[in-house]
């Protein structure tokens, strides 16, 4: 039987000695559903889907995920691409307009009109793209990137899968022109996830802020979308800043690098 190395960090290896945890049959069993959901998203035909069809196919992305996955199956339709790869769903996310990602893509001082520009002079073919361009498919690339954003989304908690989750696993994904095109824009992983957890935690304080009756004093207070995109821009990089500059700091010290 074939044999595959799992590293884990030292803390969660040291938790499953302790806890005596069957890791061979676990990992299997993880492995294995993760295949048959890759498999899913990579044998699914894209014709003309509308919003009902994505609901069903990705029940637990928002509706801002799932325009960013249309928005992305309709520019490879336009480039006359055989599959919808990596580059298609970050051009989605970039054109949506409106989701969490772009914040967090600002905060690590990636501009989205810039990276916009850079991606269109990106090749969009990758592997696992059928070769008969009547039947549109995603690549095995893309169809990994939105595993991983399933998989970025559970690590977090979370019962959804929003556009920020689909950004960490494009960047998560080793293959994609779109993961190859952010980190060589800086976006790291590790930084990029600590982003999203700022950036949820910024939304839901303006949110909360938002839906609070106005103070005599607060009358002029900021509420137009605009104003509270910027707010949460604001918010999010006064939070994250300190604290990814402090952990940087001792991880130079321990000399810790790369990416989880």
């Amino acid at each position: 039987m074939p044999k595959i190395n799992v590293y884990l960090p030292d803390e969660l290896a040291e938790a499953v000695r302790a806890s005596g945890v069957p890791v061979s049959a676990v990992c299997q069993r993880a492995l294995e559903q993760a295949v048959r959901r890759v498999s899913a998203i990579r044998e699914t035909g894209l014709g003309d889907l509308d919003d009902s069809d994505l609901a069903t196919r990705l029940p637990h992305f928002t509706p801002r995920a799932r325009a960013a996955v249309k928005l992305g199956i309709e520019r490879s339709r336009v480039d006359g691409s055989a599959g919808v790869g990596t580059a298609h769903l970050l051009d989605g996310v970039l054109a949506e307009g409106g989701n969490l990602a772009l914040h967090v893509l600002r905060v690590e001082e990636i501009e989205p009109e810039r990276l916009a520009s850079d991606l269109a002079g990106q090749p969009t073919a990758e592997a696992g793209a059928p070769a008969d361009s009547t039947s549109r498919h995603f690549s095995s690339p893309a169809a990994n990137a939105l595993e991983l954003a399933v998989t970025e989304a559970t690590a977090f908690g979370h019962n959804y899968v929003g556009c920020e989750h689909l950004l960490l696993g494009l960047i998560a994904e080793p293959d994609g022109v779109a993961g190859q095109l952010l980190r060589s824009r800086g976006a790291e992983l590790r930084l990029t996830r600590r982003a999203v957890a700022a950036a949820l935690a910024g939304y839901v304080h303006l949110r909360a802020q938002a839906q609070s009756p106005p103070q005599p004093a607060q009358a002029g207070a900021a509420t137009t979308p605009t104003e509270l995109a910027t707010m949460l821009a604001a918010a999010v990089a006064r939070e994250v800043q300190p604290i990814v500059a402090r952990i940087e700091r001792l991880e130079e010290r321990a000399g810790v690098t790369g990416e989880d």
